[in-house]
């Protein structure tokens, strides 16, 4: 056989096999492709999905957090809509997500994702129409909503892990597949050798070469580090040339494989490292309650956290055109060099930044900026970051960084999301710090309100000196009048006519003056009957209610004790009622004049009455045109909300369904002379009431405002109450100086329209209606205190602890509620049925505190047990409260003048009891 046919054979012999190991080898790297495509292609997508739903729950929870924190409107509504999006968001992912998976378990971790994704949405809707409704959120909400939270959020995390887990076992796959294409590679270069050995020498000198290239490069792979693989040069386009592309390609594959495993880890590390100082910047703002500690706090952990070597933290003062940011906080700062100490809005670079209200990263550093200090020498700054502290649209506060090396923009991410829990925290540090101040001035209010107490007392008493003047004076014309009438026998005659007609109205008045007193005795002794039992019920049915001591008391009969106190406090109001109403009859009703803030009154009626319309299913509508609506009128505030309250509460309870509108308007001045006369307003307000419910037959529109009617007065009517309201209402509403008017329709709802007039002037004050204005201040002072007190509990939380009181009443029950409300505050109770026990018990313990005075008991009543006790010097500063059930007119003063240091009526509120010891045991 010729050489060109051995060649040939020999050639053709080496191409079969060639072809045949290269087909081998083509459809190995085809299979190690698709297993790197499957890794980078299907897993590292849904590893990068499972992110970005991870992601947009995070950032949800933390619009769930903000409402809870900041519960404005606005704020609610932004949060939702942001929050919504997130959902749809992840809802798409997720369908997304159970189209790629292939495995069982996948699906079934998606199908979990999926279910706790739903029950998460719906608590979060939840929590989000409580705050819509102003509705107080529940621990039990709050732990159920934290528990999905955290169930959800490891379910995310094994889904990403089981892909991580299928990426691992391909990477490993890939391995194999490759060593067996290696192993396949040797074995065919070993066969091809030994066939060139076999044909012919002159083969291998062709061949050689290029198969020792390709050899030595596949001998320095390494393994270890797949990021850069060596090539093979490929100088021809047979099969070694192909298996050199080939094995060139496979390289590539590998090298971009390795890049983007490279890039996922990465991010994931920065990820982790965003999470983990966010956690850490939220834990360092609690138990914070002062702005400066704060500034103080957050610049010395955010300067290295972000690489910085100096930071300076400004803080916003003043409002309007006076705002100034001032420096409170520094980090590493240069005494010798402090920089600015404050700075306007626009004033230089930081000025701008707070002005725009956007982020300044300066790389060219002005050549007046402070140094960067150290033990060894001065450093300029490279590179300064300038990051306003936003809140609500606001510039709170402005952070000033500055680092040797250039801020990363990671770093700037991170600034950027911590600024803004920064900014509810001086919000939420603020707040704190003004109710604070609050509280102080409001403890200085009343110190005031009882100089003032002091002055009117003695304006009082010059009135009464000027009355006995009159009266001298009276009957000196008198006498001058029956000397004039003696002089003509007509003139006698008609002086004897008229001295027997003023005998007859000298005795009727008598017999009314008598009538009144007796009226007023009963209604005093009535009152004191009726609120002594009240006193224990209200105060017991209070404390066995919000029992939270761990006792025996069931839900259920804490019910029942909530039933009872809510019992007691309606039969409370109506026994009020009926005094009131005899008060305007008697012309002993005192109206104080002042200012009213008009657009509160739409706040009152949604705060007081919003949620008794929903439980009632009926729709409360507020219509106010705010513009046209003055925002201040002259008039008695409380009298003003009593007949609101009234004609809400009635339109309401009428109503079985349809709405209840409340309408608020300036009245037309023509409109309102139909009914009063309209000389020396400043205008009138116009209040409508309207419902869709029974309606008033015309017959009876009159008689329903006359006291104790009604428009179904039958003993099996269907609806409850006595009468009162509409007659209080039209009562008030002519001292008030306006009218109240009716437009109703049997079976189609009816309307109330109530006309009350500004008075910038008041009415024309008497001396009782400057006492009656002195104990409406001090008892809204109270109320105020009241308030306070529930949310600064904390800061005077020992005030009664180790203290003793005398509890001195004739009634055990009141003793009974009294001596165990006060006893849980740590107080020790001493007891006394009437006025001598007391003082036996003051000789006997010198170390008493405080005394709470009954004033009706037998033997000796509380007017008298007090200046028995003020006789002596050593009692002379011992605090002494009156409780009195005869809560009448001008008992409050009587007490006071009997020695009591402050006064309180029954039924007790145990808060306003409590305001009022704590004031007192204080100044002690």
């Amino acid at each position: 056989m010729g050489f060109r046919k051995k060649q040939i054979l020999g050639f053709g012999i080496i191409f079969v096999f060639l072809l045949i190991i290269t087909v081998v080898d083509l459809i190995s790297m085809n299979r190690m492709k698709k297993n790197m495509s499957e890794i980078v292609q299907d897993r590292y997508v849904k590893v990068k999905n499972a992110n970005e739903i991870q992601w947009l729950f995070t950032s949800s929870d933390k619009g769930i957090i903000d409402s809870l924190n900041n519960d404005s409107a606005a704020n609610i509504k932004e949060n939702r809509n942001t929050i919504d999006n997130n959902a749809k968001e992840i809802q798409a992912t997720i369908n997304q997500l159970t189209k790629m998976v292939n495995k069982n378990e996948a699906g079934n971790i998606l199908l979990e994702i999926q279910s706790k994704f739903d029950s998460y949405t719906a608590t979060e809707q939840t929590i989000f129409e409580k705050l819509s409704n102003k509705e107080p959120i529940s621990n039990s909400l709050l732990t159920e909503y934290k528990q999905e939270s955290t169930s959800l959020t490891d379910n995310i995390k094994r889904f990403k892990s089981f892909q991580e887990k299928q990426m691992g076992q391909a990477m490993e796959n890939a391995d194999h597949l490759e060593q067996s294409m290696l192993q396949l590679l040797f074995i065919s270069f070993v066969i091809v050798l030994l066939l060139l050995v076999v044909i012919g020498y002159w083969i291998i000198s062709s061949t050689a070469k290029s198969l020792n290239q390709i050899s030595k490069v596949m001998s320095n792979i390494d393994y270890d580090e797949l990021g850069s693989l060596p090539h093979v040069e490929v100088k021809t386009e047979d099969e070694i040339g192909r298996i050199g592309t080939a094995f060139n390609q496979m390289v590539d594959s590998l090298e971009q494989s390795r890049q983007k495993e490279e890039e996922y880890f990465k991010q994931i590390s920065e990820q982790n490292w965003m999470q983990k100082r966010i956690a850490e910047m939220a834990t360092m703002y609690q138990n914070i309650t002062h702005i400066d500690h704060l500034a103080e706090r957050f610049i010395q952990k955010i300067t290295p956290m972000m690489g910085a070597s100096m930071g300076a933290f400004y803080l916003k003062e003043g409002k309007k055109d006076k705002i100034e940011f001032n420096k409170v906080a520094t980090f590493a700062e240069d005494q010798s060099n402090p920089g600015r100490e404050r700075f306007l809005l626009g004033e230089g670079l930081i000025g701008q930044a707070a002005l725009e209200k956007r982020v300044e990263l300066i790389e060219k550093i002005p050549e007046n900026y402070s140094f960067i200090t150290s033990g060894f020498s001065k450093i300029k700054p490279r590179h300064i970051l300038i990051t306003p502290v936003i809140y609500e649209d606001t510039v709170l506060a402005v952070l000033e960084l500055a680092s040797m090396d250039q801020f990363t923009p990671l770093e700037l991410k991170f600034i950027e999301q911590i600024n803004h829990t920064l900014g509810i925290a001086i919000n939420s540090v603020l707040s704190r710090m003004e109710v604070e101040r609050l509280l102080k001035e409001s403890q200085m209010m009343t110190e005031e309100l009882q100089t003032q107490s002091e002055e009117l007392q003695t304006q009082s008493e010059e009135l009464q000196s000027q009355s006995e003047e009159l009266q001298s004076q009276s009957e000196e014309l008198r006498m001058i009048n029956e000397q004039l009438e003696e002089r003509t026998k007509e003139a006698e005659k008609k002086s004897r006519d008229l001295e027997k007609t003023k005998e007859e109205l000298e005795e009727k008045a008598e017999q009314l003056l008598q009538s009144s007193q007796y009226k007023s005795e009963f209604l005093a002794n009535m009152s004191h009957e009726l609120r002594t039992p009240l006193n224990s019920i209200l105060l017991l049915s209070e404390m066995l209610s919000e029992d939270t001591t761990g006792g025996n008391l069931t839900e259920e009969q804490k019910e029942f004790a909530r039933v009872i106190h809510s019992s007691g406090s309606d039969l409370l109001s109506l026994i009020n009622d009926i005094l009131d109403l005899t008060k305007v009859e008697a012309g002993k009703m005192e109206i104080v004049v002042d200012e009213m803030n008009v657009h509160e009154l739409p706040v009152y009626v949604g705060g007081h009455f919003a949620y008794l319309a929903e439980q009632k299913g009926i729709e409360l509508n507020v219509e106010v045109d705010q513009a046209a609506l003055p925002k201040i009128c002259f008039t008695d505030e409380q009298r003003m909300k009593q007949i609101i309250k009234n004609l809400l509460s009635n339109a309401i309870k009428f109503t079985e369904k349809g709405s209840v509108t409340f309408k608020l308007d300036k009245a037309d001045e023509k409109a309102v002379e139909q009914y009063v006369r309209t000389e020396g307003v400043d205008y009138w307000l116009e209040v409508q009431v309207s419902d869709t419910g029974i309606g008033i037959p015309k017959k009876k529109q009159e008689i329903i405002f006359e006291a104790f009617q009604q428009g179904d007065g039958a003993t099996g009517r269907k609806y409850g109450g006595t009468g009162l309201g509409l007659s209080i209402c039209r009562q008030f509403a002519r001292l008030l100086g306006g009218w109240i008017k009716l437009d109703s329709e049997l079976g189609k709802g009816s309307t109330f329209t109530l006309y009350v007039p500004s008075l910038p002037n008041g009415l024309i004050a008497s001396e009782e209606m400057f006492t009656s204005q002195q104990d409406d201040e001090i008892a809204i002072t109270l109320e105020q205190l009241e308030e306070c007190n529930d949310e600064l509990e904390f800061i005077e939380e020992d005030t009664f602890r180790q203290k003793t009181a005398i509890i001195c009443d004739d009634d055990y029950r009141n003793i009974f509620a009294l001596k165990n409300a006060l006893s849980k505050e740590g107080m020790n109770i001493l007891t006394a049925q009437n006025g001598m026990e007391c003082i036996e018990l003051l000789n006997q313990h010198k170390e008493v505190d405080i005394v709470l005075m009954d004033i009706m008991m037998p033997e000796m009543d509380g007017y008298e047990t007090m200046r028995q006790i003020r006789m002596k010097d050593e009692f002379n500063d011992l605090p002494i409260i009156a409780l009195t059930a005869k809560a009448m007119k001008g008992d409050r003063q009587k007490c006071l003048e009997a020695g009591a240091t402050d006064y309180i009526s029954k039924p007790l509120k145990m808060g306003q009891l409590l305001s009022v010891m704590r004031v007192w045991l204080t100044k002690k």
